[in-house]
């Protein structure tokens, strides 16, 4: 019998978790696993109870960050990531078919299927979906410090962003293939292919290539953004005149000034120069089987 731990983020997406825990006492198959529930009360605690933990397969039940921390504790331990996504984006679940149905997702566990998947890192911290620099890192470290959770947050603190911050700076991406310089709103660099909610900023990505694909938005004007929103949600993002993409093992971003980045919406302060790296097959996760060879 396998072992699972679900480590629970209660506030993760502004949603209740009751639904979830009814879900997984209900269709968890107990003649195949055995199980025990932990909730975090502060960051931190997701990476180090993954790390510690006696289990097989360690469940994030939360948004992205709580996915990424647990994914971080997990590295080079064996033990397998599971997935039940009830944030605001769930940008790494979407990407592996996982649903937001939470008696589906604990089915998806049921059936077992283990992918080994790529890993990647920002100047030496680990992510599992997305990084990046300029308006989406902006975003989410204003969104990281409001009270309200949610799609709708996310978006009202993006327009405001957009109608009053600076829109746009100059980079220098070096890729294993060239170098591109300019100035750009959005540098995105993903393992998976989207920020979340379907919004897939670098359609392509493989999260088994050994490969990191690199999204450059170049400015665009206010009229522009219901055609880009429309490319994004379609997955034809690379078709834009105003984005740039790349693929490569390694990226370096230098810019013209220090402020914030991300991995997986988890903002914080960095310098001018970033390192990006990708760290192939360095995790297990489980996916539904119908998405086993597709992602």
């Amino acid at each position: 019998m396998k072992r699972i731990t679900f480590i629970v983020n209660p506030v993760s997406g502004g949603k209740d978790k009751r639904k979830v825990l009814a879900a997984i006492d209900r269709y968890l198959d107990r003649s195949a696993f055995s199980y025990e529930v932990r909730e975090t009360g502060k960051a931190g605690d997701a990476t180090a109870w993954a790390r510690s933990c006696d289990a097989d397969i360690v469940v994030a039940v939360g948004g992205d960050g709580t996915v990424s921390e647990v994914a971080t504790g997990l590295l080079g331990t064996g033990k397998a990531l599971g997935i039940i996504p009830c944030g605001s984006g769930d940008g790494l679940a979407l990407h592996l078919g996982i649903s937001r149905n939470p008696a589906k997702a604990v089915r998806a566990l049921n059936a077992g299927r283990i992918a080994r998947i790529d890993a990647a890192r920002l100047d030496g911290r680990p992510f599992f979906c997305t990084a990046g620099v300029g308006l989406d890192a902006d975003v989410a470290w204003d969104f990281a410090r409001s009270p309200k959770r949610g799609l709708g947050t996310y978006i009202s603190t993006a327009w405001g962003l957009w109608k009053h911050g600076d829109r746009a700076h100059q980079y220098r991406v070096t890729t294993d293939a060239g170098t591109w310089s300019g100035p750009a709103v959005i540098i995105t660099v993903g393992n998976a292919n989207q920020w979340g909610n379907e919004a897939r900023i670098v359609p392509k990505a493989s999260l088994r290539d050994g490969l990191l694909d690199v999204t450059v938005v170049e400015p665009f004007s206010t009229w522009e953004i219901p055609i880009l929103a429309a490319q994004l949600m379609t997955g034809k993002a690379d078709a834009s005149r105003r984005v740039r993409s790349f693929r490569s093992a390694r990226v370096q971003i230098s810019r013209d000034h220090p402020g914030p980045a991300h991995c997986d919406g988890d903002p914080f302060e960095a310098g001018v120069d970033l390192v990006l790296e990708i760290v192939p097959g360095a995790l297990d996760v489980v996916v539904p089987p119908s998405r086993l060879e597709k992602i």
